[in-house]
């Protein structure tokens, strides 16, 4: 279980660092002389690309707690 555990935090960390630009988007902000505008657009995107997920997960652990607890006698 702990191992579960450790690999999930080190992927959710890992996708947090990630790069996420499309081409065309990519294309614009690389033409630009500063990157603080491209990081900006890396950050927002993976933002947007990680609620649902996170927001799936929740539902999933109620779900399965609701219905794999043993009940308290």
């Amino acid at each position: 279980m702990k191992t579960k555990l450790l690999f999930f935090i080190f992927s959710f960390l890992f996708f947090i660092n990630s790069n996420a630009q499309c081409a065309m988007c990519r294309a614009v902000l690389e033409s630009e002389a500063g990157q603080g505008t491209a990081k900006g657009i890396n950050n927002g995107i993976v933002y947007l690309m990680a609620v649902p997920y996170v927001l799936v997960f929740g539902l999933g652990f109620f779900i399965y707690r609701k219905y794999f607890t043993k009940p308290k006698a």
